[in-house]
């Protein structure tokens, strides 16, 4: 993450290192169309070796599902049904990345403690 006064492309190098470090599994970045070019590609090139794809976008006045984009977009939705991260109230980051991690934990344990109809 980084603030918001800092171009996508700017700030993914310290972004990408950081992410080789906590992540070394990741083979491959999704990425939306701020993070195209060649100075990004140099970028990932001298960060790790992992492949960057772009999703694009298609036609601009027409709703299209775009793949793998949905996947954070419903991500980012049921976090939001949480009260404490349906508003941006939080100071700090580490204290946002709590929070979080705590929303995902709750929503994997109702999936795994879910009754199931067997047969």
């Amino acid at each position: 993450m980084h603030p918001g006064d800092v171009q996508d492309r700017d700030g993914a190098h310290d972004l990408l290192k950081s992410a080789r470090r906590l992540f070394p599994f990741i083979e491959r970045i999704f990425a939306d169309a701020g993070y195209q070019g060649t100075k990004m590609a140099k970028v990932v090139a001298e960060t790790g070796c992992w492949v960057i794809e772009i999703v694009k976008r298609g036609e601009a006045h027409r709703f299209v599902v775009l793949p793998k984009r949905w996947i954070v977009e419903r991500t980012f939705a049921w976090i939001s049904r949480n009260r404490r991260l349906a508003r941006d109230y939080e100071r700090y980051a580490r204290t946002v990345a709590a929070f979080i991690r705590l929303a995902m934990i709750r929503i994997m344990l109702r999936r795994l403690t879910r009754p199931t109809l067997c047969s």
